[in-house]
């Protein structure tokens, strides 16, 4: 199978999954893929899941820690899932406020909308409240454009020099008279976190929920 295009991080992860998968029978973790490069969970859970985007990686169930394998040729001749785009009729327009006519001018979404292939992206599943003034609440999953740099106002993924190494956090951001950052949570019974430096690994650009 001719890969795709992938940058040096990714070719290097790719290159460990399958050592390690040929060597012990079975797929690392994404634990053991962090620890072998010195990275936390989020940066190589953001790899991973553009790997599976660009089809170099599947997920052969949910919920197994070692359930990812590799897309083989064989797999592609068959037809590689990431190379056919889940479509969803979006069948008219729905008011929350004053009755409009109903199933109107039938569309088609393309998750090419919500996951442009032009951008960089990945997705979190969210795990707290601090960002449910901004509708992104426990459990949601945010699509993620991985960037390095952000405008006031936009929600990042921030990752800090934590006690323990890095930790990742979802939050406005803000620039601080001195350089400093602010990280603004989307809830009033939290307060800001204001730091020195920061990494920022991408910007939200779409929230899923499932009922």
């Amino acid at each position: 199978m001719a890969l795709p295009p992938l940058t040096r991080r990714q070719r290097d992860i790719l290159d460990f999954f399958q050592a390690y998968s040929e060597e012990n029978g079975i797929s690392p973790t994404l634990e053991e893929i962090a620890r072998h490069f010195g990275l936390n969970k989020v940066t190589i859970f953001g790899h991973v899941a553009e790997l599976e985007r660009k089809g170099v990686i599947r997920r052969a169930a949910k919920g197994i820690s070692r359930g990812l394998q590799l897309v083989t040729q064989d797999d592609d001749s068959t037809g590689s899932t990431s190379e056919a785009s889940p479509h969803l009729p979006i069948l008219g327009r729905i008011a929350a406020g004053v009755p409009i006519a109903t199933l109107e001018s039938p569309e088609v979404l393309a998750f090419e909308e919500l996951a442009p292939p032009e951008k960089d992206v990945y997705v979190l599943r969210v795990q707290g409240e601090s960002m449910i003034e901004d509708s992104i609440r426990d459990g949601d999953l945010v699509i993620v454009e991985r960037r390095s740099n952000a405008h006031d106002g936009e929600t990042v993924v921030a990752v800090l020099d934590g006690e323990h190494g890095e930790e990742a956090t979802l939050k406005r951001l803000y620039h601080e008279p001195g350089g400093r950052y602010r990280l603004q949570p989307a809830n009033e019974t939290m307060q800001p976190i204001l730091v020195d430096k920061l990494q920022i690994r991408g910007v939200v650009i779409g929230v899923i929920r499932r009922y």
